[in-house]
């Protein structure tokens, strides 16, 4: 292993794991953490992500590489010893235990004085805004108020690090942004650094310092939300991250960063390049809905591609236009709602228009 550097808080160094030691289901992780920041794992279920917040926690063991906090190695260090805090979707809050004794216990087992916990606590409620609730129970409590416990009693002991592994999949839509709202709050506000696992991308995108998307037990890209979005790695993160249409094509020719694909019905688009494209090879062009503008607009553009009208749908603070090109490729629009959304007759063909900057070509294959 190479030397670890003393002022990365966390440190993964080519950590791997397998359940059978013939499989490896996280294939290589390698990431710098440093104090403070909000990192995600994001990822289809099975890809990996819960693996390596397991093998943090202490939970599972690793199989080779190196998870270091602060410069030194944790792989055979004991949970409990760990100083690290845990939020899961189920709260997990003792049941016969009030609020105010939930919060308590991790400062109980770590010996603090009756007086220093009692001042703890009621410091803990106010920060979660639950200071008049700390007489009751769990199960008096709504499923947000539960979360906020469970957050206070994660934060109560002042750990180096807290992990939270899908801590709002179990709360509405409504309650699910405001905790969004909360924990970053409470994280902007004491600064402690988070490790968080979740599959929803527009969760992630709204709360993460830096996103390590993972599939099939790689991280395909880390990168703060802003640059995932709108510069995915390859295929696979435009794909997931957000919405996205696919134009397929092939490259005529590469030229200064930037490629001339050939698409089926004969038109040629540019694009920005990735990896791994090559003259003459089929290739997939990415460009988001809200990317995409019909013609007329005063939108600047500096790509057409002309496709049939297939459908029009209300969503209320935007329009949803369906629009298909002459290979049967399906392609989204959305266009905001005001008095420049177009009109289309079923089956009419329009022109697409976008800019080159806004989109890039990824190989096929991949």
């Amino acid at each position: 292993m190479t030397g670890i550097k003393s002022d990365v808080f966390l440190k993964f160094d080519d950590v791997k794991k397998s359940y059978d030691q013939k499989t490896l289901v996280v294939k290589g992780f390698n990431i710098d953490v440093q104090q403070g920041e909000f990192i995600t794992l994001l990822g289809p279920s099975g890809s990996g992500k819960t693996t390596v917040l397991m093998m943090l926690a202490g939970f599972e063991s690793v199989t080779s590489g190196v998870i270091a906090i602060e410069g030194k190695s944790i792989n055979k260090t004991a949970p409990y010893l760990r100083n690290i805090g845990m939020v899961f979707q189920n709260y997990a809050l003792f049941p016969h235990m009030t609020v105010a004794q939930n919060l308590a216990y991790p400062l109980t087992v770590r010996n603090m004085s009756k007086a220093d916990i009692k001042a703890r606590v009621a410091e803990y409620l106010a920060l979660v805004e639950l200071e008049d609730f700390g007489s009751r129970f769990p199960a008096q409590l709504s499923g947000g108020q539960r979360q906020r416990v469970a957050l206070a009693r994660a934060m109560i002991f002042e750990p180096t690090l807290i992990l939270m592994d899908e801590p709002l999949g179990a709360l509405d839509k409504n309650l699910r942004e405001q905790m969004q709202y909360e924990i970053t709050r409470l994280h902007k506000k004491l600064g402690f650094t988070v490790i968080y696992v979740t599959h929803d991308q527009a969760e992630a995108l709204s709360m993460s310092s830096r996103i390590a998307v993972f599939n099939d037990g790689i991280v395909q890209q880390c990168a703060a939300p802003a640059e995932l979005y709108e510069r995915p790695a390859n295929a696979f993160v435009a794909d997931f991250i957000g919405e996205n249409n696919f134009i397929n094509g092939q490259v005529e020719r590469i030229n200064e960063g930037l490629v001339y694909v050939t698409t089926p019905g004969g038109a040629t688009v540019i694009a920005q390049t990735s990896d791994g494209l090559i003259a003459g090879a089929p290739c997939r062009v990415s460009v988001r809905p809200e990317k995409l503008f019909i013609h007329p607009t005063t939108h600047a553009h500096d790509n057409e591609i002309t496709a049939r009208f297939m459908s029009r749908i209300y969503v209320g603070d935007f329009i949803r236009y369906y629009f298909r090109l002459s290979d049967g490729t399906d392609i989204v629009i959305k266009m905001l709602n005001d008095l420049s959304a177009p009109e289309f007759s079923d089956g009419q063909d329009g022109k697409l228009l976008w800019l080159t900057t806004d989109c890039i070509a990824f190989p096929a294959a991949t």
